[in-house]
Parts: structure tokens; sequence; C-alpha cells
């Protein structure tokens, strides 16, 4: 139980070996004008995350695509199979496959070939949770039992969930708690009733991650209204935990992100938290 001994699966991790000869790793090069350039630097492993999160409880981890802008994206998944193979993690990997491309099919199909591809992230442009490019590939992850990531923020909440109505079947998870940029009153009204929306939609699960995005001097108070209200617009039985490493380790060490979830659900009962650090995320992903 975690009164005795805390577990936890981390949701949401990425790994990243920038000298690889066939993975691009769009965000996180040199050139790029973003935060992430300077974590591209140097490599960080599967070993890596190990070594920094396995004493403090993470017990499995899902893995989120990581290299954007790679030829083969199925060449990441069997890159992660391996690391698998090698250290046991990561326990699910959620790998891209470009749903508007007519060779959506085929390439699901050779993820499929490594048995821990459990879903898809899509990172498309554009107004694309309406295309019927995009929803004619979606429609495939019903057929071959894959799980929805989907990177959407508040404006677009109404489009995710005319997605999730359209599709009942299919699993969304929404990274990141919708990705609350800023940390206004005006922004969280408009990010709560747009999180209240899409609550209604029984397929959408909201992984609550990734907050020091955008709150880089965070702490444990800042980020409360924002857990607390997914919490209590999901319920425990549709939130899912995650960190977003080693992305939110420039604003915290991973410590921090534990202890201050840990704080965050004292007051929980052990079934529930053991439904949010770890039993829903099994169940959904099967692992």
């Amino acid at each position: 139980m975690i009164k005795d001994n805390f577990e936890f699966i981390d949701s949401h991790v990425h790994f990243y070996d920038m000298n690889h000869p066939k993975l691009h790793y769009g965000h996180w090069q040199p050139d790029e004008d973003l935060p992430l350039s300077e974590l591209g630097k140097k490599n960080y492993l599967a070993s890596d995350f190990l070594n920094e999160a396995k004493d403090l409880g993470m017990k499995k981890a899902i893995h989120v695509q990581a290299a954007i802008g790679s030829d083969d994206p199925v060449e990441e998944t069997k890159w992660l199979e391996d690391a698998y193979i090698e250290t046991g993690i990561p326990n699910a990997i959620v790998g891209h496959v470009d749903l508007r491309s007519p060779n959506a099919r085929e390439v699901i199909e050779k993820h499929l070939e490594y048995k821990h591809f459990k879903g898809i992230r899509d990172f498309s442009n554009g107004d694309y949770l309406i295309s019927g490019d995009f929803r004619r590939g979606f429609k495939l992850q019903e057929e071959y039992g894959l799980i929805s990531s989907i990177a959407a923020r508040w404006d677009e909440m109404e489009k995710l969930s005319d997605l999730a109505n359209s599709f009942p079947n299919i699993i969304i998870v929404l990274d990141h708690a919708g990705n609350p940029d800023y940390r206004t009153r005006e922004y969280y009204d408009n990010w709560k009733n747009s999180m209240s929306k899409i609550s209604k939609m029984e397929n959408i699960i909201c992984k609550i991650s990734g907050l020091g995005m955008g709150d880089h001097n965070w702490t444990k108070d800042s980020i409360a209204p924002y857990v607390e209200t997914c919490m209590e617009l999901f319920g425990i039985s549709r939130t899912i935990f995650a960190t977003n490493w080693p992305v939110d380790s420039l604003y915290s060490d991973y410590s921090k992100v534990i202890n201050s979830y840990k704080d965050l659900t004292k007051n929980l009962s052990n079934e529930e938290k053991e439904a949010f650090f770890f039993k829903n995320a099994e169940s959904i992903y099967k692992i």
C-alpha cells in the first residue's frame, strides 16, 4: 500500500540520444530558441532516468515521443524497445504517427512489431483536430486498441470535445493538464471552464503533469489549484500522474515534484492514491 511504500508510474517521460544515427530531436537542437536546447547538450537515457527516479518509488515509466522530425518514427520505438530489454523501462511507448498521411496504417503496423508500443502522439499543426484527414487516421486507433495522446490548450477544448464525442471508443489522454501556459486569473478561469466542458467526455483522461512549463518558479501551493481542479472535474478515476521529465528538470529537481504531489494528495484515501499514482495508468496502457 502507498502508506507503507510509496510507488508510482511516471506516465510522461522523454529519453534521447543526440548521437543516434537515425533519430532527430527537433526541440532539443542547439540552434533552437527553446529551453529544451539546453537539455540537448547531453543525452538523457533510460539509465539516467532510473538514477533519478527509482529510489523515489518509480515502478514503471511511459515514454512519449521525443524524436521529433525523424525520417522514420518507428526507429524511436525500436530504440526504446532495446532500452526496455536493457533496463526494464519504458513499459509503454507512445510514438509518433502522422495520422493525416495515407500510409498511417502501415506506420502503425510497423510500430506494433514492438510489444511495448501502446499509443500515438501526432504533433500536427493548425486546426488538425477538426481536419478530415486527421480524423480518418485517428479512427485507426480504435481498430488497433491504441491510446491517443493529445496536447491541447484551453481554446482548443471545444474541438477536442467534438473529437472525443465522434470517437467514443478511443481513449484520449490529455497531456499536461491542458497546458495552462499562464498564471493570471483570467487565464485560469478560461482554462477551468474549458476543462469543465471536456471533463464530461468519459473517454478523456487528464494527465496531470508538466505544470512547471507555465510556472518556472512553481511551488506546491502555486500548482495546487490546477491539480485540485483536474481531480475535481475528472475524478480520481480519470486522472493520472506524470512528471514530463527531463523537460521539467529545467524548473525543479525530481524529488521536488514527487514530494509536492505526495503532499497535495495526502488527504486522498489509499485507494485513491493508488489509482492516481499507478493503477489508472496500468489499466489504460495495460502494463
